[in-house]
């Protein structure tokens, strides 16, 4: 997640994306990819209506070592 977090911010400040889009616009700039970013969002507990600025805002991520 924390890949994807800096990817967003990259996009958020390449004005490609804005902090109040929707999470799920994501999704047309990662195209095959996006399956499995969808479902780590979503396990995450983030609505894809959810802003982008919230996805940017997590400090830390407890993510499971796989």
């Amino acid at each position: 997640m924390v890949k994807l977090q800096r990817k967003v911010q990259s996009l958020v400040n390449s004005k490609i994306l804005k902090p109040e889009d929707g999470i799920w616009k994501i999704a047309f700039l990662y195209g095959k990819d996006w399956t499995h970013w969808k479902k780590e969002l979503l396990d995450f507990g983030f609505n894809l209506q959810d802003p982008v600025s919230d996805l940017l805002v997590v400090e830390a991520w407890d993510e499971e070592d796989e």
